[in-house]
């Protein structure tokens, strides 16, 4: 300044204006420091709330942290907090959240998070975790993530990819649930002789959904149902046999082992067994059963006709049938593969117990990698009223208390049960990966509804005790309100229209399974009603196919045929 006036000198005023803002600029300086300390300080604590979370495993909901991080441009140090929790009972969690970070960064464009996660950049991230090496995989995946940040698109695809890492997560952390299978070895019948199984169907009663991984071993679940036949008979089975011919002969029944489509398929190879982990392969159930009874082994070096002569003298011929419609509700695919382990242990000289049948199906369809959890396989291989219960911890383990309800109770049930065939199947498309990543989330009605059905189901475990029928019926409709709320849109406007109709002849109701479709089960007021509740549905328009069926208790669960 003193320059430009020619040397002389400031003037006095200038000199005052200049120390003035001089004052004004290092104060303003201050206080924007200021601001980006407590804006720093605000994140790190942010940071360390999820932290927190995470390892005390409590139920508090991070998307709030998670979209201020993203909105102050924090994502990155929360992506590395994210990126250390490798243990195995919480990674899948923290993937979770990884996916949510990046959605929250994609701002509502990019496309569905639900959806294909197979591009082959992940896959070796994929490998290490499939492996095992937990450290290594979620290192693999932040290394992979880097490349995927810069469009909305490439967000929510690598979102997608986080998605398919928990998933094998929790597969690993459900098998866990092996520890508590036991496999003896006996006598081997002869060749030729039938092993024949019957299973009946369940009805979930109450609790439905608590049975689900992560919410099995994360929150502890609960859930009593029952063992029914449908019009009289048990409606689920296999059989199987030792042959001749060193290879595998698999044989499908769809409507029913006498009647009905069958379809065969022939494996003289272990590629022929390759496509097991495909739930949509043809006969993928059946070939999982073989290889995870342990009656093959696919990463063997010998051949399968060798693997067969060699433990077993010949192949095996096994048979599946069901007359339960595709998508009933009624837990038929676990049951099935109950039946289906059932029959090959006993021609190939095993011995096993319902506790290791339970915890084998689990195993099983992880490799199958269909998911799901373990109220079906309980409901239908134990006999009678029953809850099943699983803590929240690892190893999962499920323990069963069969229910000693009053006989006139028991007998009540036979006369007050029905079931309707609503003619829609179960919409079970991303149902349970939306309800898993609510979960995850920690989504405070989630929240809130996994801790009510466990209690509903130890309600109703009260109510069949005490041989309540209105106390069940009470449990029943909360029981469909609660897996409405789990599964939001799953009541088909047909689905509601009967309900409502149904509704004077009622105790309760509610659709079997997750909903949505297949059967719907009803406790009526009165006894024998299945012309009544014809009429009523007969006289009430839009309601399309429907057919309405008799079931009663079967005391016994899986069944086991003298040998033919």
């Amino acid at each position: 300044c003193c320059l430009l006036l020619g040397g002389g000198g400031c003037p006095r005023w200038w000199r005052e204006s200049w120390r003035l803002s001089l004052k004004e600029v290092l104060s303003l300086t201050h206080q924007e420091a200021e601001l980006q300390w407590r804006e720093e300080l605000l994140f790190l604590a942010g940071r360390r709330r999820v932290f927190d979370a995470l390892m005390s495993r409590s139920d508090v909901c991070l998307l709030p942290c998670f979209r201020a991080a993203v909105l102050g441009g924090q994502q990155g140090p929360l992506l590395e907090t994210l990126d250390n929790r490798a243990d195995l009972g919480l990674a899948a969690r923290c993937l979770s959240c990884i996916a949510d970070v990046l959605v929250c960064m994609a701002g509502g464009r990019g496309g569905l998070r639900s959806g294909p996660a197979a591009n082959e950049a992940w896959r070796s991230a994929y490998f290490l975790l499939e492996e095992g090496n937990l450290r290594n995989g979620v290192h693999a995946l932040a290394a992979q993530r880097a490349d995927w940040l810069s469009r909305p698109d490439l967000l929510v695809r690598a979102a997608r990819h986080y998605e398919g890492a928990g998933q094998v997560l929790l597969r690993q952390a459900v098998m866990s649930s092996q520890r508590f299978i036991s496999i003896g070895q006996g006598e081997i019948p002869p060749l030729g002789e039938w092993q024949e199984v019957e299973c009946p169907a369940r009805l979930d009663l109450a609790g439905g959904w608590s049975d689900t991984p992560p919410i099995a071993f994360e929150h502890g679940g609960s859930v009593t149902n029952v063992a029914v036949r449908v019009d009289g008979k048990r409606p689920i089975g296999a059989r199987a046999r030792r042959i001749t011919e060193p290879r595998l002969l698999l044989v499908t029944h769809t409507g029913g082992q006498e009647s009905g489509i069958s379809m065969e398929m022939v494996c003289n190879s272990l590629d022929d067994l390759r496509d097991y982990c495909q739930p949509h392969a043809p006969g993928a159930l059946l070939k999982a059963v073989c290889v995870c009874s342990g009656l093959v082994s696919v990463t063997s070096q010998h051949p399968l006709q060798h693997q067969l002569m060699q433990r077993w003298g010949g192949g095996v011929e096994l048979h599946s049938w069901s007359v339960l419609p595709t998508g009933s509700g009624l837990g038929t695919s676990s049951i099935l593969a109950g039946a289906l382990l059932a029959a090959i242990y006993r021609c190939t000289g095993r011995i096993y117990n319902t506790d290791s049948l339970i915890h084998a199906i689990l195993y099983l369809e992880q490799i199958l990698t269909t998911g799901g959890g373990w109220q079906d396989q309980v409901g239908g291989l134990v006999g009678g009223v029953k809850v099943g219960r699983s803590r929240a911890s690892l190893p999962l383990q499920v323990e069963v208390e069969r229910l000693c309800p009053p006989e006139d109770f028991l007998l009540s049930l036979d006369q007050h049960l029905l079931l309707v065939y609503t003619g829609k199947t179960r919409l079970a498309r991303n149902l349970l990966q939306d309800v898993v990543r609510s979960w995850y989330s920690r989504l405070p009605s989630m929240v809130q509804n996994a801790h009510q059905l466990v209690e509903n189901s130890e309600e109703c475990v009260r109510a069949c005790s005490q041989g309540s029928l209105p106390g069940l019926g009470r449990c029943l409709d909360r029981s469909w309100q609660q897996k409405k709320l789990m599964a939001p849109g799953c009541e088909p406007a047909s689905v509601r229209t009967m309900m409502a109709a149904l509704r004077p002849l009622v105790l309760g109701q509610s659709l079997a399974g997750a909903g949505g479709g297949g059967f719907l089960y009803l406790l009526t007021r009165e006894p024998q009603q299945q012309q009544a509740v014809l009429q009523v549905l007969n006289n009430t328009p839009g309601l399309g196919d429907f057919s309405v069926h008799s079931v009663e208790l079967d005391m016994e669960g899986i069944t086991v045929l003298p040998p033919s």
